[in-house]
């Protein structure tokens, strides 16, 4: 078998220029116009018998390629009766192994075309799999389907090549050989890129495109993306009014922006929202993490019509146990930011319900008091159900001193949302194993969910605590050569920078710094950024590549504290979602 040819002559190098469509008019495209002649329907139940190319660009043939191919395998008789090719004409012509190279090489990095571009691409595709030799993948166009979007019914009753050829005057007519069939779809070709102008259409790119499903409004704004930057950065779609209706972020921005104009973008809500938008506009970015950062602020400033996150950014629940002499749990929207209150909190929760299913936990797991009204050490109040029941410690009848309460119910809880929750996700794993004994396997599995729920919000809320504690926190990451820089206060990303490669990072640092964002504390747990944005800071921190160049004090977290069971938190994340 031949040595398959070099990739590097006939890899497609067009496709980096579909990133930009104003480097590759149509007009200066290399097409090889390709047609097959073939055994049998598929690649699975025929050989290729025939195989016919030209190469053509700019409305000038360039070359043309011809060979009958012995498809080692009998040439059924409707084949011999549709083409001519009959038995003896293929016996003895060479292999498609030994037909590929020249064909590979014939086609290069030219943009291939055939008419019903599947089948052929198929075959060869096939072919290639069949012998060794890798598959190129060429940017391919279909006249059959091109002529599906130029051509309205009234002109053509199909979109056979016979009749496509027939309408457009053709001087070659298709005779089902490979040639004859590839010369006459050159001509249909030209024909329908003439077309193609009316639509606007200018550029391969826009052809690609303008083949498959893109909507008008889509083919008509496309024109939102130019200019663009390619590089890390944030983007915003602009109504008429300026309103902002979308928000988004990408490593390349044009790239990502343009997507939006072509057939892969199938979602409706972003359909809409550029029937609305008026223009683009790109925040760059120094790296991916600022991109991010950015993007949250933006959503949360605008509340962006089309961004599902921005409905309510802001709406986010704690869970407070309150300070005072029988301490409770109350559901509260922010932390307070006096500097009295001495209230333990765990949060934020992105819901209620979330926050009500941690809640469920602590009860599971400690006689905590569930009524709301404020008692007092000095007298007793009217009893509720759960003291009679046995489920409360009854502080409201003085049942247990406050000191006892505290030592049962309250410290327990205060700890697992600060440091350890070891007492409390024993008592939940007890109550566990008690239930899945009992054949109560429901009621177990709802207390499993709590128990995930509670360890969740805790893991999350002490890693964040430990980053939100420390007044500054420099670090780099290495990326494309150069350096990703970010300084970080109170769990919130000040500043961003990129050192390009053979620039020294420190220098760079430095300036980052000095114009970096003055963060103040938050008050006890309050976060200086979202939660969100926090996390997104962490992910970046964590990285085994992320350097931290300086820190303002130590970053720790407690020995005893929720991060020892995340491999339990693993666990019941892998029962909930087996599989």
């Amino acid at each position: 078998m031949p040595d398959p040819p070099s990739s590097r002559s006939w890899q497609p190098s067009l496709l980096a220029a579909l990133d930009d469509p104003l480097r590759v008019n149509l007009r200066e495209v290399t097409f090889v116009v390709l047609d097959l002649e073939t055994t049998g329907g598929s690649p699975a139940g025929g050989g290729i018998v025939e195989v016919g190319a030209v190469k053509v660009r700019g409305g000038e043939r360039l070359g043309e390629l011809h060979t009958l191919v012995d498809p080692a395998a009998p040439v059924p008789a409707f084949v011999s009766a549709l083409t001519g090719l009959t038995p003896r004409m293929v016996d003895g012509q060479p292999p498609i192994a030994s037909v590929l190279p020249a064909l590979l090489e014939f086609l290069g990095d030219a943009v291939l075309v055939a008419h019903n571009a599947p089948y052929d691409a198929g075959f060869l595709k096939a072919a290639c799999a069949a012998h060794g030799y890798p598959w190129p993948a060429p940017v391919t166009l279909d006249t059959a389907a091109l002529a599906r979007r130029v051509l309205v019914a009234d002109e053509v009753r199909d979109r056979r090549l016979g009749t496509l050829a027939a309408h457009f005057h053709t001087e070659v007519r298709p005779t089902h050989r490979a040639l004859d069939d590839a010369r006459a779809t050159v001509e249909v070709l030209h024909a329908l890129i003439a077309r193609l102008g009316g639509y606007g259409v200018h550029t391969l790119r826009d052809a690609v495109e303008f083949v498959k499903a893109v909507s008008p409004v889509q083919r008509r704004k496309r024109g939102l993306a130019d200019g663009l930057p390619h590089g890390p950065g944030v983007y915003l779609f602009r109504g008429v009014d300026g309103k902002v209706l979308y928000v988004g972020t990408s490593q390349d921005v044009a790239t990502r922006v343009r997507s939006y104009f072509t057939a892969g973008e199938r979602r409706g809500r972003i359909k809409e929202m550029l029937a609305a938008a008026d223009r683009v506009e790109a925040v760059g970015c120094a790296h991916a993490l600022e991109a991010q950062v950015r993007e949250l602020r933006l959503i949360a400033a605008h509340a962006p019509p089309y961004n599902r996150r921005s409905r309510n950014p802001e709406r986010v629940w704690w869970l407070k146990l309150t300070a005072e002499p029988y301490p409770r749990l109350s559901l509260v929207r922010a932390v307070s930011g006096s500097a009295g209150d001495r209230a333990t909190y765990l949060g934020p929760f992105g819901s209620r319900r979330v926050a009500e299913t941690a809640a469920a936990a602590v009860y599971d797991a400690v006689p905590l008091r569930q009524c709301t009204p404020r008692l007092s050490p000095r007298r007793t109040s009217p009893a509720c159900v759960l003291a009679e029941l046995g489920r409360c410690l009854a502080p409201c009848q003085h049942q247990v001193t406050v000191d006892g309460y505290e030592e049962r119910a309250a410290r327990p809880v205060r700890e697992a949302f600060a440091g350890d929750p070891g007492p409390v996700v024993a008592a939940l794993r007890s109550r566990i194993g008690r239930l899945s004994q009992a054949g109560r396997y429901e009621e177990a599995a709802t207390v499993r969910e709590r128990l995930a729920t509670l360890l969740r919000a805790c893991v999350r809320g002490q890693r964040r605590a430990g980053l939100a504690g420390l007044a500054e926190v420099c670090a780099a990451r290495p990326v494309g050569g150069g350096w990703e820089l970010a300084v970080v206060r109170h769990g919130r990303l000040a500043g961003a920078g990129y050192a390009e490669p053979r620039v020294h990072p420190r220098p760079v640092l430095d300036v980052v710094r000095a114009a970096a964002e003055t963060v103040i504390a938050g008050a006890g747990p309050a976060l200086c950024a979202t939660a969100e944005e926090t996390d997104r800071v962490l992910a970046w921190l964590e990285r085994p590549e992320t350097r931290l160049v300086e820190l303002s004090a130590p970053w720790s977290s407690p020995v005893t504290g929720a991060a020892r069971f995340s491999d339990l938190l693993s666990q019941l994340e892998r029962a909930r979602h087996p599989g």
